[in-house]
C-alpha cells in the first residue's frame, strides 16, 4: 500500500523542509519495521520547489494470519482462502494508520525543534492514496474529509476491471486532497478515517483505542458532522465504548463553547469521593493474580524472587496475611528503588519487622531461601538465556523448595494484539525469549515431574479466545512431603545425581543473616532480574526484568 505527501515552497522557505516536519531525510531510502511489515520511506522529489516524501509499506498476509489466526478483515475462520487472498497488501487500511503512527510518530504530536514555526503553520500539501477501501463510496470520502478544511476532495471510483465496464466500480477509490492545513493536522486525520472507511480493524479493539481517538481527533472531532458515524466505526462498532468517546466529544464540546478547560466542564463528581475505577493495568492484574493465588495457597511467608522495585512486595504489605515478605533481587539499583518505594527508614518496628530486601542471583542456590511458604517469579524467567534456565530450576524448585511456588511470563501468541509492537519483536528488549503456551505449560510440567510438584495455569489479564490472555500463570503446589527437612534434600550432589540434572552453583559469600537494603552483600552475578514493567538501567552483562 502506497501514500504520498507533495508541499511546494520557495527559496525563502523551501519544500525540502518537509524533511524536517517528517524527521526523515529527503536524500535517504529509510525502512522501519511495524507490527504488520516492512514501512519504506523514500522521497521520489526533492526540490526548493516541490518535495514529495512516500511511505510504502509491505504487508505480508501470509505472516499476518499465522500471527493473528485470521482476525480481522478477509480472515474470518469460515472463509480459509480469503485468509491469503485479500487486499491488504494493497490498500490503505487500519495497517497503514499504524505504519503512519509508527513512523511519522513525532510529526503527528506536531513535534519539530528544528522548524517549529513550520510545525504550527498551514503548509500546501496534496495527499494521494491510489487504493482506499470505501464503504459507502465516493459520497462518504467527501463527507468525512470535506468538513476538514481541505480546498479539494478528490474520490475517483477504481473500476472492477477496465476491460470489462459493465461490471461497474468497486469500493475503492483514488483519494486526492488538496489544501493548506498543519501536517500534523493533515496526519491525525489520515490516521482515524482510513480504519473508518474500510470498516475494519485488523487489530483487538481494546478500551484504551477511546484515548487514541480522542488524541488524533483534538482540534477537529469534536465539531464533526459525522463524528458518530466515525467513532462507531473506528472502535469496531463496539457501542459501550463508542458510547464513551461520545460523551468524552460533547465535554470538549461543550468547554470549548464555553471558553473553559474540559476538566472545568467536568466537575460534577467530587474527585475526593468518586468511585470510578479506571482500568487496571496489565502489571496491576498481575499482582492481584498473585495475590489470589497465595491466598489460595493459605501462604503467610512469601519470597518474591527477583523483585526488582519492590510494586508485589508493596502490594503484599497491605494484606496482614503474609507475615514475613522476601525481596530478592541481584540489582543493588532496583534494591535501592525498592527501599525508597517501600519508605523502609519510616516503616513502624513492627512492619519493617515484616519485610526484607536482600541480595542474590536465583543461577545460585541460597540456603536463606529455604524454609518459605511461597516463591513468586513474576516476569523473571523471560530474562534468562535459555542455558541458565535449569540452574533457577534447581535454585528454586530442588533448594529452597517452598510449598507453592508462582510464575508468570509473557504469552508470545498475545504479542500480535499490541498495535505499536514490531512483528517478530519481543515485549522488551532485555527479553531473552517469550514462550507460546504450549511452550510455557510443556516446560512447566517437565520441572513439575522432576521436583515433585504439581502444576495448574490460569490467565492474567483479558482472555482472548484466539491467542490466549497477555501473561500466563502457573501454580506449582509440592506433593507429598512439605518440603526439605534434611540438608541433603537442599544439596545438588545426591538429589540431583538421581535426577540427572547439573546442580546449580552455591551462592557466593551468602550471608546467615538477613541484611537490610542499605547494607546488602554484592556477589558477582551476571544476571539482572526485576519485575513488573519498570526496568533500570544495567550493565551489560545484566538482563532486567520488565
Amino acid at each position: 500500500m502506497f501514500l504520498t505527501i507533495t508541499t511546494t515552497g520557495t527559496p525563502e522557505s523551501p519544500a525540502t523542509d518537509l524533511g524536517f516536519l517528517l524527521h526523515k531525510h529527503p536524500g535517504k531510502a529509510q525502512r522501519f519495521s511495524t507490527s504488520n511489515g516492512t514501512a519504506h520511506v523514500l522521497y521520489p522529489e526533492a526540490t526548493a520547489e516541490r518535495c514529495t516524501a512516500a511511505l510504502l509499506l509491505e504487508v505480508d498476509p501470509v505472516a499476518l494470519v499465522r500471527r493473528g489466526q485470521g482476525k480481522g478483515r478477509g480472515g474470518a475462520p469460515d472463509a480459509a482462502l480469503a485468509q491469503y487472498v485479500n487486499d491488504r497488501p494493497y490498500a490503505a487500511s487500519s495497517l497503514m494508520s499504524v505504519a503512519l503512527s509508527t513512523v511519522f510518530k513525532s510529526a503527528l504530536r506536531g513535534v519539530c525543534a528544528a522548524l517549529p514555526e513550520r510545525a504550527a503553520a498551514p503548509l500546501p500539501l496534496r495527499i494521494e492514496i491510489p487504493a482506499l477501501p470505501a464503504r459507502g463510496g465516493a459520497e462518504l470520502v467527501h463527507k468525512l474529509f470535506g468538513p476538514l478544511g481541505w480546498d479539494s476532495v478528490t474520490a475517483e471510483p477504481v473500476a472492477l476491471d477496465e476491460q470489462f465496464p459493465q461490471w461497474g466500480d468497486s469500493r475503492y477509490v483514488r483519494l486526492v486532497l488538496e489544501g493548506e492545513l498543519r501536517l500534523a493536522d493533515a496526519l491525525r486525520q489520515l490516521y482515524v478515517l482510513l480504519p473508518v472507511l474500510d470498516d475494519a480493524k485488523h487489530y483487538w479493539v481494546a478500551p484504551d483505542e477511546v484515548d487514541k481517538l480522542l488524541r488524533a481527533g483534538d482540534g477537529w472531532l469534536a465539531d464533526h458532522p459525522e463524528q458518530n458515524l466515525i467513532a462507531s466505526r473506528y472502535l469496531s462498532r463496539r457501542r459501550g465504548l463508542a458510547r464513551q468517546a461520545m460523551e468524552r466529544l460533547e465535554l470538549v464540546r461543550l468547554a470549548e463553547a464555553e471558553g473553559l478547560d474540559v476538566e472545568e466542564v467536568d466537575n460534577a463528581v467530587d474527585e475526593s469521593s468518586d468511585t470510578t475505577e479506571r482500568p487496571a493495568t496489565l502489571a496491576e492484574q498481575r499482582r492481584v493474580a498473585i495475590l489470589a493465588a497465595l491466598t489460595a495457597a493459605g501462604a503467610s511467608r512469601v519470597l518474591d524472587l527477583g523483585c526488582g522495585q519492590g510494586q508485589l512486595v508493596q502490594k503484599l504489605l497491605t494484606d496482614v496475611r503474609f507475615t514475613e515478605i522476601v525481596g530478592v533481587d541481584v540489582s543493588m539499583r532496583a534494591l535501592s528503588v525498592a527501599s525508597r518505594r517501600l519508605r523502609l527508614e519510616r516503616m513502624t518496628e513492627r512492619q519493617a519487622a515484616r519485610v526484607t530486601l536482600m541480595q542474590g542471583s536465583l543461577a545460585y542456590t541460597d540456603k536463606r531461601l529455604r524454609g518459605y511458604d511461597a516463591a513468586v517469579l513474576s516476569e523473571v524467567i523471560e530474562h534468562l538465556d535459555l542455558p541458565r534456565l535449569p540452574a533457577l530450576e534447581y535454585a528454586v524448585f530442588g533448594s529452597a523448595r517452598p510449598r507453592t511456588v508462582i510464575v508468570t511470563t509473557p504469552n508470545v501468541e498475545y504479542n500480535v494484539r499490541w498495535e505499536t509492537l514490531p512483528a517478530g519483536h519481543v515485549r522488551y528488549g532485555d527479553h531473552r525469549f517469550e514462550w507460546s503456551r504450549a511452550e510455557f505449560r510443556s516446560w512447566a510440567r517437565a520441572v513439575a515431574e522432576r521436583h515433585g510438584y504439581g502444576v495448574e495455569f490460569g490467565p492474567v489479564g483479558p482472555d482472548d479466545p484466539e491467542v490466549g490472555p497477555p501473561t500466563q500463570l502457573a501454580v506449582f503446589t509440592l506433593t507429598g512431603a512439605d518440603g526439605p527437612t534434611t540438608e541433603t534434600q537442599g544439596n545438588g550432589s545426591a538429589a540431583t545425581a538421581r535426577r540427572g540434572e547439573s546442580p546449580a552453583e552455591t551462592q557466593p559469600g551468602a550471608p546467615t543473616t538477613k541484611p537490610r537494603a542499605d547494607a546488602p552483600t554484592t556477589p558477582t552475578t551476571p544476571t539482572t532480574m526485576t519485575q513488573q514493567g519498570e526496568p533500570t538501567p544495567t550493565t551489560p552483562k545484566e538482563a532486567t526484568a520488565a
